[in-house]
């Protein structure tokens, strides 16, 4: 297999799955599996020289969906990627911090895994929401005022006549129920 050609699987991979990236390369005549693919994805990062930076970005992603999850560490500057971490539980971020005191800044997900592994190793780290879960919050956060401002059933009458219509029934309605006004 080419350089290029190793380039392009390991960027299609980590911008689909792995998976994804083997059904499109079985698509145009390349037999590799998603096994395979993460085989080069791992030894790739293993390749690759240590990075020093002082904002980070760090994220769980999954070797298998629902099975087996690992850490990925991205340099904030570049958005490359640094590190790859076995497990999701801030043990191993833990370690990888201890050997980057340099760390001042962090970008992460909601996880409190890794908020208290960060808060532990770095306590002087700022710690930075990342943009997906700035804009879930905000998402979240719209959601809930909308729901208390706008009531949960809104009709919306097409003409005057039906309007007119429904208001006279919800009076008929009142009147039976307490009596003539």
């Amino acid at each position: 297999m080419t350089g290029r050609l190793e380039d392009f699987l390991l960027a299609l991979a980590l911008n689909t799955s792995c998976e994804g990236a083997s059904r499109v390369c079985e698509l145009i005549g390349i037999n590799i599996s998603g096994d395979t693919l993460i085989r080069m994805i791992i030894r790739r990062a293993n390749e690759m020289e240590p990075v020093k930076t002082d904002i980070i970005g760090v994220d769980d992603w999954a070797y298998k969906k629902g099975s087996t999850y690992g850490t990925i560490i991205v340099d904030g500057i570049t958005h490359k990627p640094i590190d790859l971490l076995d497990g999701r539980d801030g043990k191993t971020l833990k370690e990888w911090l201890r050997k980057n005191q340099q760390v001042k800044i962090v970008t992460r997900d909601r996880a409190s895994a890794y908020a208290s592994a960060i808060s532990e190793v770095l306590p002087d780290a700022m710690q930075i929401a990342d943009r997906f879960h700035l804009h879930q919050n905000l998402l979240v956060a719209i959601k809930n005022v909308t729901a208390q401002e706008i009531p949960a059933k809104v009709k919306i009458m097409q003409n005057s006549k039906e309007k007119t219509a429904e208001q006279a029934n919800s009076k008929k309605k009142l009147r039976k129920k307490y009596g003539k006004t």
